[in-house]
């Protein structure tokens, strides 16, 4: 079974930046897609990011030219680099993985962790 687990939420002003990290741990996995989704109080859950095996990336709009992912794949960890933090960022943010283990392949999910940006 494979785990993810997420780092790096926290508390931080208007402009200011977050790194979340993702790393999936066990047995006989390998993984291909890794990505950010976001949930906040009240709305839909909404991609955040999305990185391929390659290093070939996909932004929402609403975090283009603020956000960057990142992957290391020998450490089966994924980045979040978060700049220029705005108010309507706030949300838990939750790592995600496509994952392949044997004959299987499935999707995964952090536990999520709380980004919050308030002054």
């Amino acid at each position: 079974q494979v785990q993810l687990v997420e780092s790096g939420g926290g508390l931080v002003q208007p402009g200011g930046s977050l790194r979340l990290s993702c790393a999936a741990s066990g047995s006989a996995f390998t993984i291909s897609a890794m990505g950010w989704y976001r949930q906040a109080p009240g709305k839909q859950r909404e991609v955040v990011a999305v990185i391929s095996t390659s290093g070939s990336t996909h932004y929402t709009n609403s975090v283009k030219d603020r956000f960057t992912i990142s992957r290391d794949n020998a450490k089966n960890t994924v980045y979040l680099q978060m700049n220029s933090l705005k108010p309507e960022d706030t949300a838990v943010y939750k790592c995600y993985a496509h994952i392949a283990s044997g004959s299987y392949e499935y999707d995964d999910w952090g536990q999520g962790t709380q980004v919050t940006v308030s002054s």
